[in-house]
């Protein structure tokens, strides 16, 4: 969604003509419009929303609208929010580059017709970095009803437009109490760590046995491949953090139909680590593969490579895990088929699976109680 400043259609003499010729009252009303106006764009540097109408081409076949648009949609109003934010400030002009998004709740579903408002706020600020908290509420524009449908945080580094690979000083927020910025640091170190140790713990992607087993690994394994073009990237000409997650979710989509055959929505993304920039031109690979199944949902793990057109040599850009469920006609969770895993290493990442499928159904009941 692009918002654009409606250009004036007069010269600016003739404009100044005209408010020499308003009265003095009027042209008092007038200063006064503009600073509150500039007032109010000062407050709102901090926050930012924006809405869209869910369109058939959002959606799969039954109507649900995909959890890669959504994201997209997250990291738009997130980069937005975080670029305004890091030029507030005299020195180099900077773009907001997504380096990590925590875990992602899909609360409820979306549906064609219904309208995403998607609000983003800065919630905390190092020195070379910041976390922006994101809601999605979903409006049926048709009875006035709304729901909270996601939620998520980011975290952005400032790049400088003239040095891509220079990451320019954030300037600071103001926090409602002491405690608000102590929190907001504990994520910022907690988020660094797990960065490090994601991106240490690269492995490559296997490819599937010829003929495989049904509900297997290798049956239900896929790839994308894309060629990033002009209007998959930003300024700095490396793809949007958006755009990737949305090939990430359609990747996971199709293993977990593959899997279960029936529709299926995203339930929920694990931490979005982008470990390296992908540039204009570049090919990427996008593969999803199962890792965990419990009685109703599944777990994808979704890894991005990227390589030159002409250089073949592959490079891990992105990584995240994916949970899916499946869903009967009526648009409830039914339980899923079990995973036949074959081998160590299958058997490895299943444990891990489990053990990040029971951590987090801890955190989920101890935020109820809460």
């Amino acid at each position: 969604m692009r918002c654009f400043r409606p250009r004036s259609s007069k010269p600016a003499a003739e404009v100044e003509d005209v408010l020499e010729q308003l009265q003095p009252s009027q042209s008092q009303q007038v200063s006064r419009d503009v600073r509150d106006a500039v007032g109010a764009g000062a407050q709102q540097d901090s926050n930012h929303q924006l809405s869209r109408i869910m369109r058939p081409d959002d959606a799969n076949i039954v109507g649900n609208v995909h959890g890669g648009i959504i994201l997209k949609m997250i990291e738009e109003a997130g980069c937005i929010v975080g670029t305004r934010h890091c030029n507030a400030q005299n020195g180099d002009r900077c773009m907001a580059a997504l380096v990590r998004v925590e875990k992602t709740e899909f609360l409820f579903p979306m549906f064609i017709g219904e309208v995403a408002h998607v609000t983003a706020e800065i919630t905390y600020a190092s020195k070379h970095s910041l976390e922006v908290q994101v809601k999605v509420l979903a409006e049926n524009i048709l009875t006035g009803a709304k729901k909270l449908a996601n939620k998520a945080a980011l975290w952005y580094v400032p790049c400088s437009l003239q040095n891509v690979n220079k990451v320019t000083d954030v300037p600071p927020i103001k926090y409602a109490s002491q405690e608000q910025e102590e929190q907001g640091r504990k994520r910022y170190e907690a988020q660094k760590l797990e960065r490090l140790e994601t991106k240490a713990r690269t492995e490559e992607v296997v490819p599937p046995p010829p003929n495989p087993e049904q509900h297997t690994v290798g049956f239900s394994q896929s790839s994308l491949i894309h060629l990033v073009g002009p209007s998959d990237c930003t300024l700095h000409h490396y793809v949007h953090g958006g755009v990737t997650m949305k090939l990430m979710d359609e990747v996971a989509g199709i293993v977990s139909v593959r899997h279960c055959n029936s529709n299926v929505v995203t339930a929920s993304v694990d931490a979005i680590n982008f470990h390296r920039k992908i540039n204009k031109g570049c090919v990427v690979t996008v593969t999803g593969r199962l890792t965990f199944i419990s009685n109703k949902s599944m777990e994808i793990e979704v890894l991005v490579d990227a390589s030159s057109l002409v250089e073949p040599d592959k490079y891990r850009a992105v990584s995240a895990f994916f949970t899916f469920m499946s869903l009967d006609k009526d648009n409830k969770p039914q339980p899923v088929p079990p995973l036949k895993i074959d081998g160590e290493e299958e058997q490895r990442r299943f444990k891990e699976g489990e053990a990040r499928y029971n951590q987090n159904k801890a955190k989920r009941l101890a935020d109820k109680k809460q």
